[in-house]
């Protein structure tokens, strides 16, 4: 019944009884400590300058031809 609310519940039993009650909350604190190792929120200064650098093409007109 995989894919069904009821093989998920069965899924999720058997899970609890293997490695514990804290099953699921030990998979989202392992999450949550890898999930904060780095991009723009590590790095405020590279995100401004990206922001800025962004906001300059976004704001140019159609390329002028010269002939």
């Amino acid at each position: 019944m995989a894919g069904t609310k009821v093989g998920g519940r069965k899924a999720a039993s058997t899970n609890k009884s293997k490695y514990g009650k804290d099953f699921y909350a030990e998979i989202g604190r392992k999450g949550g400590k890898n999930g904060h190792t780095g991009g723009f929120a590590a790095n405020p200064e590279l995100a401004k300058l990206a922001g800025a650098k962004g906001g300059r093409i976004s704001k140019r007109g159609k390329a002028k031809k010269t002939a």
